[in-house]
């Protein structure tokens, strides 16, 4: 089979500024990203149906001589729901009510209108992510189903006896590589993941559900409250709690985040910290960047949405329900604004705009670390993001 995760346009405008610079089903939740659920549960690689821009990185994969299936993106595989698919003809599909979620395209193109005309209700659960704050809402659900789905079979590195666990060992799941010395792991609230070539520093206290990264460091001395997820090669300190950081981005000072979530190659300064509650407890508005406005949440807790190549100096306080969005510069005393657009540079005094061209040198800097070069594709996204965003900072 040749599967195409395609991003339907209100789901791809609600995930903004995250899906700027990726699909939806690159998004990380849980401990895999919702590309990888799929792959795993369907034993086959996935292409992208996604917005013109990211095409240069994230092409479509379309094969003639096999069936071809396309999947909403948003949702999240669990074994009844890929067996419906996988059960699918040429030119059927499935929704839920007004959902569309998967459909077989044999290996002949069809049309927006055959699509909808030939779905058949599915009768099961749907999981989907629909709003940025879904992915620290329901990321406990998905950190376990991933735990489980990554862990059948194999058998775990052993634990060092420097450490101590309050509740269930077999919660704990060490990957090939991984080193955690003198902590403490509590497996009470849920299963505790360290992912291949990771280490937890002397000192950590980590309360599950928890996922530490391929390659990725929890400093010495953090507290991490579970739901988190730490994706691969970050490094991490400090105080977080049910929050995800994607990849790549580092966090590795004391301060605290909340109910946040962090892009790639983004840096947080030391002793930088996030409201997550408003002082009169109130519900928290997010803005909403299709109505380019703030959009209630419904929540009590809400602290930081950061965008890609995003970072913040020393000592940055961010309010309840801050959005950044993609290659920002934030720095300076006071609280800066709730809605920072992306490519600016200052703080709460104001902002300028953030060349593009001092940006991408910081970027090819930051890139070096990690053995990494800025590749002609992802500047050509940079570039288109730079200019669709020109609209939110005024001053140009």
């Amino acid at each position: 089979m040749n599967l195409i995760l395609i991003d339907d346009e209100k789901t791809w405008l609600n995930l903004l500024p995250l899906t700027y610079t990726r699909p939806v089903s690159e998004i990380r939740i849980g401990i895999l990203t919702i590309r990888e659920k799929w792959e795993k549960h369907l034993k086959t690689k996935a292409s992208y149906g996604c917005k013109d821009h990211l095409r240069l990185k994230f092409p479509t994969v379309f094969k003639k001589n096999i069936n071809n299936y396309f999947v909403n993106s948003n949702i999240i595989p669990d074994a009844k729901l890929v067996a419906a698919i996988k059960k699918l003809k040429p030119k059927e599909g499935i929704k839920k009510g007004n959902l569309f979620i998967a459909f077989c395209t044999g290996n002949d193109a069809v049309t927006a209108a055959e699509v909808g005309t030939n779905c058949k209700e599915y009768s099961g659960e749907v999981f989907s992510i629909n709003n940025v704050w879904d992915i620290f809402q329901k990321n406990g659900e998905v950190l376990k189903a991933d735990f489980d789905l990554l862990t059948k079979g194999k058998k775990s590195q052993a634990l060092s006896r420097s450490n101590t666990v309050v509740g269930k060992k077999n919660l704990i799941f060490i990957e090939k590589g991984a080193k955690a010395e003198a902590c403490t792991f509590n497996t009470n609230t849920g299963a505790i993941y360290i992912g291949k070539n990771a280490e937890v520093m002397e000192g950590a206290l980590v309360r599950g559900p928890f996922s530490l990264g391929e390659e990725s460091v929890l400093k010495l001395g953090a507290k991490v409250y579970g739901p988190t997820t730490i994706g691969p090669h970050c490094k991490v300190g400090g105080e977080v709690s049910n929050s995800v950081i994607f990849g790549y981005s580092n966090k590795a000072h004391d301060g605290f985040i909340g109910n946040t979530v962090i892009g790639e190659w983004c840096n947080l300064g030391a002793d930088t910290n996030t409201s997550n509650l408003k002082n009169n407890y109130g519900t928290i508005k997010l803005f909403n960047y299709e109505s380019n406005s703030s959009k209630d949440t419904g929540l009590q807790f809400c602290g930081l949405i950061m965008g890609d190549h995003s970072k913040c100096g020393i000592n940055t306080m961010f309010n309840t329900g801050t959005v950044i969005g993609v290659g920002a510069n934030i720095f300076g005393g006071g609280f800066p604004p709730t809605h920072i657009p992306s490519f600016v540079w200052g703080g709460a005094e104001g902002f300028d705009t953030y060349r593009l061209d001092k940006m991408f040198e910081t970027t090819q800097r930051v890139y070096a670390r990690r053995n990494m070069s800025l590749e002609t594709a992802e500047k050509k996204i940079l570039e288109v993001i730079f200019a669709e965003t020109t609209k939110f900072r005024e001053w140009e």
